[in-house]
């Protein structure tokens, strides 16, 4: 039976939900189209949030963002998270080995929520990464975790079509489903311009829970040559087990 969720309360998740997702401001009606909220009570309820500072206006167009408690909240989430510091320390390890950009990520839903990034010291143009949310299908993050799951759960989680963030971008959940076949099969996930172009990514499972919740990847050029791929893959694979069996020691789940 699913919960009774309390509508206003409900409404104020999507709200503040919908602004993160959004690159730039939202007008009260850019919000009322992506929310479907009334005006009234969406109007009465950002009213609220600005005033206890969780949404802030930009004069200028009368728009709205995300506000600077919602970053104590988000920062509370990392700070009380066990795994975090042993996962840091990884990343540290596998860019400083690979040179390139490493990543921590847990499955959230049908998303991956990025949870630490160490840039390559080669990076021209840093993109904040930590907090960040994409759906799980267009990264190697998000398909190794989901690979942990089964086909039918995968079905009923993910939408069809998908939705397509680069020309690369695999749309069709059947083919998906085919590709997560695969990722079982040899224990990685590798997509090469699905989530961004002129990007390919190899991501392995952090194995302390059953099923796996978390991963870590490695960011590279696209066309870095195969053998340069081998090796990153085969440090992301020997630094991520390494990971796991010190979560597994510390008693961490």
């Amino acid at each position: 039976m699913e919960p009774q969720l309390v509508k206003s309360a409900e409404r104020t998740v999507r709200i503040l939900e919908t602004l993160a997702a959004s690159p730039h401001t939202l007008t009260l009606a850019e919000l009322q189209q992506r929310t479907g909220f009334p005006r009234s009570s969406l109007h009465a309820l950002m009213r609220t949030l600005v005033e206890l500072n969780w949404v802030e206006t930009e004069a200028a167009r009368s728009a709205f963002g995300i506000g600077p408690h919602a970053l104590l909240t988000g920062t509370a989430y990392l700070d009380k998270d066990p795994a975090l510091p042993f996962a840091q320390a990884t990343l540290e390890d596998l860019r400083d080995e690979t040179g390139q950009t490493a990543h921590f990520a847990r499955r959230d839903e049908a998303h991956v929520l990025y949870l630490a990034t160490r840039e390559s010291r080669a990076a021209h143009h840093i993109i904040p990464r930590v907090g960040r949310r994409l759906p799980a299908h267009v990264t190697a993050l998000g398909q190794v975790l989901l690979a942990q799951l089964t086909d039918d759960e995968v079905k009923a989680l993910l939408p069809d079509p998908l939705p397509g963030l680069t020309e690369h971008t695999i749309t069709d959940l059947g083919r998906l489903t085919g590709e997560l076949d695969r990722v079982r099969t040899r224990g990685w996930a590798y997509e090469r311009e699905q989530g961004t172009a002129g990007v390919a990514c190899v991501a392995v499972t952090v194995d302390y829970r059953i099923p796996a919740t978390d991963a870590i990847s490695c960011s590279m050029p696209a066309d870095l040559p195969q053998a340069q791929i081998e090796r990153v893959i085969d440090a992301v694979i020997t630094h991520t087990r390494k990971l796991g069996a010190t979560l597994r020691r510390e008693g961490i789940r």
